[in-house]
């Protein structure tokens, strides 16, 4: 009880911020905040695949996924979005579940490579064919979700407020996994493989598991995604969105929950501030990851072992920087 006393300030500031700041930003920056929500999803799922030893680069394309699944239920079927929302995530983490059985066979770089493979495979399907997703184009006219009729979520606040939910949800959920017993299997594989399968753990198995899981929330991030933006195209997850995932990810760190998540804010406010200078911030992000990797290779998170500082804790559920 006393933990929670002294957490209780930070979090309501915390909520305060969430809440109060939409109604004092421009549609613009509303729609920023949006963005960044989407993306915090991606990078926390994306860790979770990370936890078993392997950076898949098949990551963006399973948010593609979850966004042309989403396109397709409600366009075509007519499908509400409270339906299209979770099949659209189950369909995504499906299309995950049947790649990762060949990746689950490889390692390393041949891991990295395999998963840039299947990803593309993906995604030029999407160029392939026009019946049903429509090409080149994509797919266009995603109407925004319509559940509750007095409220529009096609303008930018109330979509912040939903985008807000989803993601809370979706982060209480992809903690648990982390912190349960599925978790620390998902940790002991990436740290002594040779070991989990000397103890009878099946490898193979729970490489699967994490990939599925962590393709089914890629997928909520694509599905969030693709009801904000109205219309969506292969070119958007294409090789250039998964190099600004793994940017957010190695500024952040993949130790703990949290480091990603930091890594991804961080950097979408930094890439605010040198929006004037759009030409220049390839550069500027190459150069703090160069810089990262020298002084602080594990991410943002190696700040608390040089300084002494902790970042945060997520309600009663304490997200630190510790294994």
């Amino acid at each position: 009880m006393q933990n929670t006393k002294r957490l209780s300030p930070g979090w309501v500031v915390l909520a305060i911020i969430a809440i109060g700041a939409p109604y004092t930003l421009s549609e613009y920056k509303v729609d920023v905040l949006t963005m960044l929500l989407v993306n915090i999803i991606l990078v926390a799922s994306f860790r979770l695949i990370t936890t078993t030893g392997g950076w898949s680069l098949a990551h963006i394309p399973m948010m593609g996924a979850g966004a042309y699944a989403t396109a397709l239920l409600t366009n075509s079927l007519g499908l509400p979005f409270l339906i299209s929302l979770p099949l659209s995530s189950l369909a995504a983490g499906l299309v995950g579940l049947i790649i990762s059985y060949p990746l689950s066979r490889t390692k390393g770089f041949s891991f990295f490579v395999a998963s840039f493979a299947a990803g593309e495979a993906i995604r030029l399907c999407w160029i392939r064919f026009k019946f049903p997703f429509g090409g080149h184009r994509g797919l266009s006219n995603i109407q925004p979700p319509r559940f509750i009729p007095s409220i529009d979520f096609s303008d930018a606040i109330p979509y912040y407020f939903l985008t807000l939910v989803v993601t809370i949800i979706s982060l209480m959920i992809l903690y648990r996994v982390d912190k349960s017993r599925i978790g620390k299997t998902f940790k002991s594989i990436e740290s002594q493989e040779d070991l989990a399968n000397s103890l009878g753990i099946y490898v193979t198995k729970y490489k699967m598991l994490a990939f599925a899981i962590g393709s089914c929330f890629a997928g909520t991030a694509g599905v969030m995604l693709a009801h904000r933006l109205w219309a969506i195209e292969p070119h958007q997850f294409g090789f250039m969105s998964t190099l600004y995932l793994l940017v957010w990810v190695v500024f952040g760190g993949t130790h703990t929950f949290s480091g990603p998540i930091i890594g991804v804010v961080v950097m979408t406010v930094l890439g605010e501030i040198l929006r004037p200078l759009a030409e220049w911030i390839p550069m500027v992000y190459g150069s703090i990851i160069i810089l990262t990797l020298i002084f602080l290779p594990e991410g943002l998170e190696g700040l608390r072992d040089k300084t002494g500082l902790r970042l945060g804790r997520f309600g009663k559920i304490k997200i630190s920087f510790e294994k």
